[in-house]
This record gives structure tokens, C-alpha cells and sequence, in this order.
């Protein structure tokens, strides 16, 4: 019996890390997860990190499975992707030296080091917080010296997937795009961006596009997983622009990407930025177009953390049909989600309903809030992307795993007075799970409709 061609995919996201084996068609053969483990760094007030080496042996672990759910199959290439922001700081020899997620705010005490936001803003296509990779650099340099005489380079976690897949080290453009060293427009790193951050840009790796060949696959790596060893590693990229990539909008499209967060994309020809400095302009996969985005911020990891509380052995189907049956709203909520024309994130929230609590109050009303609170937040950062820029077509695309939620469909399609046509990203087969990963989707596009109705802000 001879074996199909098939392909290894690697993603590491916030919340969990999965990989997958999938042939040319994009169904998925074999597949693996476990979750994405952090440990506090008492450094800093707000800071986390991964230990680079376990999460090596996690994703080589989760591929021997992967591998053998597939069965008789000749891998052909393997690829990664990731969630941005994230990077792996690594030594002179290659070496692992921490691991810093897209959670990471260690550089938070740093985010007024630059004396000209503005000028960041222009060559980078958004405002300077410490969720972006040069800021955790910089936590790093200035309070743990012993540590940052360590560090000789940086790759973004999928890119450093890659390299220890091929030993070739390469950035690839939509992920430099989230480190505030990159010149977004020009498609190139920055020496002025180093120099506000006061970073040598021999930190810099080379840059390199998505979908092209990094190397063949490492021999050792190769014998302890049976690949043979004239595989190649293909540069990935970002998890939010590959996602977009397969449901392949148009240029001026818009898209919802419903993961661990919820970016709203606008597909763009050319760099486009906000006066008022609100949204992110980023390069795509696709090595052509820009993605200006506004972020709903963290959406689908609260609503996977609410689900272990209130239905922690139930199916989403389950809860779907709770929700759906619900007439009266008894509660609403405020979990923190980011509005564009807010400055900071709200850091406190949590559900409010009547006293004395209803005898009707049940768990299903919390998530029905916990949904409307995703949609309103998706809603009012919509509006902010017609205000830069003009969106005429009378849908939007979806794609992730808030995209199973028929309701949470149905509540945009009902606030934006929008079409949402929803698919699953990747080739058929593959799509995104509510952490933004990978899981086994049926393909299937489906659209709703809605008018705006009464639509009132009164959730926040």
C-alpha cells in the first residue's frame, strides 16, 4: 500500500498548541493538542513567560501523535503558525533563552521610552504598548541585565518553531509586523526604530516571506518523528493573516477573525493608517496587501474560561441550545474586551443582574451575556475601521472559532446590519478553535442576516 503526500502544520497559540497532519486537500489525517503552559516572572508586575524547551518537546510529542493518527503518509513539508506578538529570545549558539508570550507585559514600566509616539505610529501602523515585542526586549534590558547579556537575537514562536524545525532563522513580514522595529510600509526593519528603543539591530534576524522554503528538515529531527529527511520547512506566518488567507477576501473585504482575540481586518492595497491613531496596519501573508485592524482584544480565551466554569463537560453544542432558548436577558457583562477609541483596556468587570437574584437566572444567561459582550465589542470596533476607511459591501466575512456560535453570528449580523458569511479558515478541513487553533471543521459557509434594530451601548 503506498502512502499519500501530506503535510505538518504546527500552532502554537495563546491558550493551547496543536498540530496537525492534513493532505494536499487540506483534511486533516491526524491531529494533537494540549495546552500552552506560562509560569509568572516575579520580575515584573505583569508578566509571564514559557519555557522554550518544553514547548519543543511538546510540539515534537504532539507530531509523533499527530503522525500516528495519519498513518501510512510521506510528509512533504511542515509549516507553523503562531500567535503574534509572542517571541523566543535565543543565544549566540541558537540557543533558547526565555520565551515571551503575546500576554507578556513585562515592558509595561517602559512604554514611555519613546519621546515621539507619533512617529512610531507612522512607520509602524500602531500606538506603542507593551503588548509588542520590542517593549519586551526592553523589560528584559532593564531589569534583568544578567539575563539580556544572553541574547543575541529573537525569533516570533512560529518562526522559531520553523528554526527548530530547519535550523535556519528567518522572520517572516506579518509577524515583524508586531515588533515596533519593522517599517510596515516599506516592508523592512528599522534603524530609527531601533534607536528609539535602543536596541542593536544586529538583534534582527533576516526577513523572509510566507510560503517560501527556509530549508529542509534537520536529519535528528527528521529520524525522531520518521519524516524523511527531504522534507521542507516553509515559512508560515502569523495565525490572524493565514486564517484570512484561505477564506480568500478581496481587497477592500472586511474580516472577523473570532479567536483567543477578535481583530477586525480591512484588506488594503496600500498603507493606510488613522489621524486619531486607534487602529494597527499590518503586512499580509499574502507578501501584497496591508490589513488595517481594529481589536475587540481578549473575546473567545474568556468565553473557553467561562465554559470550564459554567459547562466544563458539556459540548458547545449543548450550550448553543440552552442559549438559544433563552426570551428574557437576566444579566449583562463587561469582561474587558478593547474598544479603538478607548486608550487603556478595561481591567475590571464581571456580570451584573437584579437583586434578588431570579429564580430564572440560569448559566445559559451568563453566556448569552458573555456573547453579547464579544459582539458589542466587535460592533463598536467595526464602526471604528468605516471611520478610517469606507466599507460598501453590505457583508463581512468570518472566520474562527466563535464562528461555531450561531447566536454570537446572529448578533453581528444583527448590530452591524451586515451579511456575515462564515467559513473555516485554512484549506477545507481545517479551521480555527475558539483559542484561535487548529480543529476539524466541515467547510461549511453559511451566512445570517439581520437589521440593526434598537441597538442601544448599554453593555458597557
Amino acid at each position: 500500500m503506498t502512502s499519500q503526500q501530506a503535510y505538518l502544520v504546527a500552532d502554537v497559540g495563546t491558550g493551547n498548541v496543536r498540530v496537525a497532519v492534513a493532505d494536499a486537500a487540506g483534511v486533516i489525517l491526524g491531529m494533537a493538542s494540549g495546552d500552552m503552559y506560562y509560569e509568572k516572572d516575579h520580575h515584573y508586575p505583569e508578566s509571564i513567560f514559557f519555557d522554550p524547551d518544553a514547548l519543543w518537546r511538546q510540539v515534537k510529542n504532539l507530531a509523533k501523535t499527530a503522525l500516528a493518527q495519519a498513518g501510512r503518509v510521506t510528509i512533504a513539508a511542515i509549516t507553523a503558525t503562531s500567535q503574534r506578538e509572542g517571541i523566543v529570545a535565543l543565544g549566540s549558539a541558537g540557543q533558547p533563552i526565555i520565551g515571551m508570550p503575546n500576554i507578556d507585559h513585562r515592558g509595561r514600566e517602559w512604554e514611555n521610552i519613546t519621546p515621539d509616539k507619533h512617529e512610531i505610529y507612522m512607520r509602524t501602523g500602531r500606538y506603542p504598548t507593551s503588548l509588542f515585542s520590542a517593549l519586551k526586549l526592553v523589560g528584559v534590558r532593564e531589569r534583568r541585565p544578567d539575563l539580556w547579556q544572553e541574547i543575541s537575537t529573537f525569533l516570533s514562536i512560529s518562526d522559531w518553531v520553523q528554526f527548530m524545525f530547519s535550523g535556519v532563522q528567518g522572520y517572516e513580514h506579518s509577524q515583524a509586523s508586531e515588533t515596533l522595529l519593522y517599517d510596515v510600509a516599506r516592508g523592512e526593519w528599522s534603524q530609527q526604530l531601533c534607536d528609539a528603543y535602543r536596541l542593536d539591530k544586529a538583534l534582527l534576524p533576516p526577513l523572509v516571506h510566507a510560503g517560501s522554503v527556509l530549508g529542509k528538515i534537520l536529519p535528528q529531527v527528521a529520524q525522531e518523528l520518521g519524516i524523511f529527511p527531504t522534507a521542507d520547512v516553509v515559512v508560515g506566518g502569523s495565525d490572524t493573516q493565514l486564517a484570512i488567507m484561505s477564506i480568500a477576501p478581496s481587497v477592500e473585504d472586511i474580516v472577523i477573525v473570532s479567536g483567543t482575540t477578535t481583530p477586525i481586518l480591512k484588506i488594503a492595497a496600500q498603507y493606510v493608517t488613522d489621524d486619531r491613531e486607534r487602529t494597527w496596519t499590518n503586512r499580509h501573508t499574502d507578501n501584497a496587501s496591508f490589513l488595517l485592524e481594529a481589536n475587540a482584544g481578549v473575546t473567545g480565551l474568556n468565553y473557553q474560561r467561562l465554559k470550564a466554569i459554567f459547562y466544563p463537560n458539556e459540548p458547545y453544542e449543548l450550550i448553543e441550545t440552552e442559549v438559544a432558548a433563552i426570551r428574557d436577558t437576566h444579566c449583562v457583562a463587561a469582561l474587558g474586551s478593547l474598544l479603538a477609541n478607548e486608550k487603556a483596556p478595561l481591567i475590571r468587570g464581571g456580570f451584573i443582574f437584579n437583586t434578588p437574584v431570579s429564580h430564572q437566572l440560569s448559566r445559559a444567561h451568563f453566556v448569552w451575556a458573555t456573547l453579547w459582550d464579544i459582539a458589542c465589542s466587535i460592533y463598536e470596533n467595526y464602526n471604528v475601521l468605516r471611520e478610517v476607511t469606507h466599507h460598501e459591501q453590505d457583508y463581512v466575512w468570518m472566520c474562527g472559532g466563535g464562528v461555531q456560535s450561531k447566536l454570537l453570528r446572529q448578533f453581528i449580523a444583527n448590530l452591524s446590519g451586515k451579511k456575515s458569511d462564515d467559513t473555516c479558515e485554512l484549506p477545507p478541513g481545517l479551521g480555527l478553535g475558539w483559542g484561535g487553533h487548529l480543529q476539524q471543521c466541515t467547510g461549511h459557509s453559511e451566512q445570517c442576516t439581520g437589521d440593526i434594530g434598537g441597538y442601544k451601548p448599554a453593555w458597557r
